[in-house]
């Protein structure tokens, strides 16, 4: 077959070299964001290749995040991901409930903390405060069993969670992720180029027929969140516990992620879905939602060899972590006034979530009894848009379920923030909620 040069001037007789070809037009400017590029079939036939050849090259920048197969529109160059993380704003006339931040009056004052006995750290000081390793000795270990482990401490759940990705897979590695799923999660998956295996999420928490067919399809690792799930605030219930833990004890080769993030505050017990004899496991704790949000701390409790791994990361290089905020996290914690917050915090943000559901239920929109967390997850199904608008025009700031969907499975539904919420917001968000549901406009 006589070949043709492309007018995108792409070339290339192998899959690395097409490979190879793309890239350089994408870093020259060539290939701007957004730009398509050309069907299999037609690039195959312009360079006088097999299709199967041009397909592996684009699965190939596909995995490493420069381009995306899309249905209908074909693959396309990607740039920079824009990323979606917490804190919406709203307009000054709208009540926001679509932010997603823990209430600050429920937020313990981190400033007495930082007081006397802190002692300023040079190079080669231990990366552990003593007394923060005694409160995960005392408070995290037990949770897991005797089994040999390490402590890590890093920037929050995010930022463990994507080293422990990094230390254990490479870009175009599967990871099951609950859909819908943690914004941070979606952020992870798309900076680093590794392939999403959605599993569905009920009222128990992630589903055993959805991990199972993660499984199947070779996942290398899986995120889960144990309680107050983000957004929809279920929780695993000891017996999905089980269930879980059982499909993973037949994938030891499977990392194994626990992110804890709502643990002090949750009304919920932890079940934990790690087998005993995982080889590669972590459990997740950080600060952010019950010490603040500014104070980017979590704790990495998992196997030696991650540990090891985590470590050699931080130390090259952030280092370690500030030990001016592991003082005061440590204080914190030790400190019965913040242990005395942390169970009204508790309490409040229960009976916050609570108030919204029970106003829903007496409109007729019925939502489960026992969730956890900051958020309600609202099912609308396509009227998704449509409600966030009209819900707008009635004073409501609420976030749609699509920002947190994988796939079009975990979207249809409204995230509505109850941490900062009052009875009274509470009935009149459900009284105009079925409002735009009852009216044609939300239909």
């Amino acid at each position: 077959m006589a070949r043709r040069e492309h007018p995108e001037a792409i070339a290339g007789s192998s899959a690395a070299e097409i490979v190879e070809s793309i890239r350089r037009l994408i870093n020259s400017g060539g290939l701007a964001k957004g730009a398509a590029l050309p069907p299999i079939r037609g690039l195959a036939a312009d360079l006088g290749v097999n299709r199967n050849t041009v397909a592996a090259a684009y699965a190939q920048l596909a995995a490493a995040g420069l381009v995306e197969t899309r249905r209908r529109g074909g693959t396309v160059v990607l740039g920079v991901p824009a990323l979606d993380g917490e804190g919406r704003g709203a307009a000054r006339e709208l009540v926001n409930l679509a932010d997603g931040n823990p209430a600050t009056e429920l937020l313990p004052d981190p400033r007495a903390a930082f007081g006397s006995g802190y002692v300023p750290a040079l190079y080669g000081h231990p990366p552990i405060n003593e007394r923060l390793a005694a409160w995960a000795d005392s408070e995290m270990a037990p949770e897991v069993g005797a089994v040999p482990r390490g402590l890590v401490l890093t920037h929050g759940a995010a930022d463990a969670v994507e080293r422990l990705l990094g230390a254990h897979l490479t870009r175009g590695d599967a990871v099951a992720v609950e859909d819908p799923c943690f914004l941070s999660s979606i952020g992870t998956m798309r900076l680093n180029g590794y392939r999403s295996v959605p599993v569905a999420v009920d009222a128990d928490g992630m589903t055993p027929e959805g991990l199972s067919r993660a499984l199947e399809v070779g996942v290398r690792a899986v995120v889960c969140t144990p309680r107050a799930h983000n957004p929809t605030g279920a929780s695993l219930t000891g017996e999905r516990a089980d269930e879980l833990r059982e499909l993973l004890s037949r994938h030891p080769e499977v990392l194994v992620i626990e992110d804890d993030h709502f643990s002090a505050i949750s009304a919920r017990p932890y079940h934990r879905i790690t087998p005993a004899t995982a080889p590669r496991w972590a459990l997740v704790r950080s600060m952010s939602k019950f010490l603040g949000p500014d104070l980017r701390l979590a704790f990495v409790l998992s196997d030696e060899d991650s540990a090891a791994q985590l470590s050699a990361r931080l130390s090259s290089t952030a280092g370690w972590i500030s030990h001016a905020l592991q003082h005061i996290v440590a204080t914190m914690l030790h400190d019965e006034e913040t242990a005395r917050l942390l169970r009204h915090a508790r309490d409040t943000y229960a009976e916050r979530l609570r108030s919204l559901t029970g106003a829903l239920h007496e409109h007729g929109i019925h939502l489960p009894p026992d969730r956890d967390g900051l958020n309600a997850w609202i099912p609308v199904g396509r009227r998704e848009k449509r409600l966030i608008d009209a819900l707008a025009a009635r004073g409501w700031a609420v976030r749609g379920g699509s920002d947190f969907a994988i796939t079009e499975r975990g979207a249809g539904a409204l995230r509505v923030t109850t941490s900062n919420i009052s009875p009274q917001q509470a009935q009149a968000f459900a009284a105009d909620l079925a409002a735009v549901l009852h009216s044609k406009k939300g239909t």
